[in-house]
């Protein structure tokens, strides 16, 4: 007569053995249908945990409850693949690693959203489940304000709607898929946080080049999944950075301690008294931003509000002493299918009354190229010392200009609504959110 603590064991051990078969066929079943996805199924490790339900992870584990996960598949094995193509989205897309200050329920209906969104839209078999009229409808809500649908984008657009407490418990209860609380853990608990996030983000865009070039032919039903995958593989950029691109190498009257050696010093000090051999040099050689343009597309499509918040941030770093020289020559021009207006602006002070007194002018369409001609006039009338830069402000509809130009040049775009897919390759695009104009992450593009 067998123990009964063994016989426990082997009933245990005997429904792991089938939530791995269970996963294994899910998993197969994905990658015949996804092979683009081969890496990253590879990257969570099954584990069991009778602490979630049904499943859950934390960027390195695929936890699972075995008797739910079974329940699962007995209701239908496509729950089953379906959840796991969902856990993958989230880590993909790195909505495991939530802000601080993100309201935590609203967070997770976003993200299963989001995740399960795009589900929807690849049309495959495996995963699909008829939508409900409540899925459909909020799909419509969506589609209608946002695209590509992000977590992030859902996310804030869902603090703007206030939907009532009821009609966001039927949302979480239509979406949900997976337990999000090993999203919460202390950082000690998940000392390789840092390793985990670079690794998603290079499956992430491993898996974007193999669907542009490999896998073309599932791009008929992932479409939105690689859009989504651009907006996410983006690098980010602080604004700061991106603007001292536009710096030139001069020479500033300061104290250049870098080249200071204190040990000459001292010695001659001690060996004549008050005499050092060698004293600091009285000028040091800095990148200092110094003449550049901004232009201002005030055509229809762009927001008033939005170009005084881009100014706004533009102030701010110019109130940075030591990004930007003391004499500084900044043209700010506005323009739609001409130059309307030319400011020249030599200290923050000026700026300052430039952004309170800030009058839009134009208003028609946009054409970019009469910004470029202007500019070189400037340059012919020795408006600037070195003019290294322009940056443009603008939705992205309008005609470039062919030629490039001999100083650098940058599109800003709000990321809603934009254009890009027409801008020279000699260009900078930097594509910005509206909520995080005055923050500190832009996305940057130099393809």
């Amino acid at each position: 007569m067998k123990n009964p603590v063994w016989n426990q064991q082997e009933r245990e051990q005997e429904i792991l053995n089938i939530c791995g078969e269970i996963l294994e066929a899910s998993r197969t079943e994905l990658y015949l249908h996804l092979r683009f996805l081969d890496r990253a199924l590879a990257a969570l490790v099954q584990r069991p945990d009778n602490s979630l339900s049904p499943a859950g992870t934390d960027g390195g584990f695929l936890f699972y409850h075995p008797l739910e996960l079974i329940k699962l598949f007995q209701k239908a094995p496509v729950c089953v693949t379906r959840l796991c193509l969902h856990i993958l989205f989230h880590c993909l897309f790195a909505h495991i690693y939530p802000q601080e200050d993100r309201e935590r329920e609203l967070w997770n209906l976003s993200c299963d959203m989001a995740a399960e969104h795009l589900i929807d839209h690849l049309y495959i078999k495996c995963v699909h489940i008829p939508q409900t009229p409540l899925r459909r409808e909020a799909y419509g809500w969506l589609e209608k304000e946002i695209q590509p649908v992000t977590a992030e984008k859902t996310y804030h657009f869902l603090m703007k709607k206030e939907l009532p407490e009821q009609r966001l418990l039927e949302l979480k209860k239509e979406f949900f898929r997976d337990d999000h609380r090993k999203w919460y853990e202390p950082p000690q608990k998940k000392p390789n946080m840092r390793r985990q996030k670079e690794n998603w983000e290079d499956l992430r865009r491993k898996m974007q080049t193999e669907m542009e070039t490999f896998s073309k032919e599932a791009l008929k039903d992932a479409g939105e999944l690689l859009e989504t995958l651009r907006i996410h593989n983006q690098r980010k950029y602080d604004y700061q950075s991106f603007l001292r691109k536009f710096a030139v190498l001069k020479e500033e009257m300061k104290v250049d301690l870098d080249t200071f050696d204190y040990i000459f010093y001292h010695y001659g000090m001690e060996l004549y008294g008050n005499m050092p051999l060698i004293e600091p040099l009285e000028t040091r050689e800095e990148k200092k931003i110094e003449d550049f343009v901004i232009a201002i597309d005030t055509s229809m499509s762009c927001k008033g509000e939005l170009v005084e918040r881009f100014l706004e941030e533009t102030y701010c770093l110019l109130s940075q002493e030591e990004s930007f020289s003391r004499k500084i020559r900044i043209h700010i021009l506005q323009c739609d299918e001409q130059v309307r207006s030319d400011v020249r602006i030599e200290n923050k002070e000026q700026l300052m009354q430039y952004m309170k007194h800030l009058t839009l002018k134009g208003g028609g369409g946009t054409d970019f190229r009469p910004v470029f001609v202007y500019v070189e006039e400037l340059m012919a009338a020795k408006a600037f010392y070195h003019l290294r830069g322009l940056v443009y402000f603008t939705d992205g509809y309008g005609i470039y200009p062919a030629k490039m130009p001999p100083y650098q040049t940058a599109f800003v775009f709000m990321e809603k609504d934009y254009r890009d897919i027409d801008v020279p390759p000699w260009a900078v695009k930097l594509i910005i959110r509206e909520e995080d104009i005055k923050g500190d992450t832009y996305y940057y593009d130099n393809d």
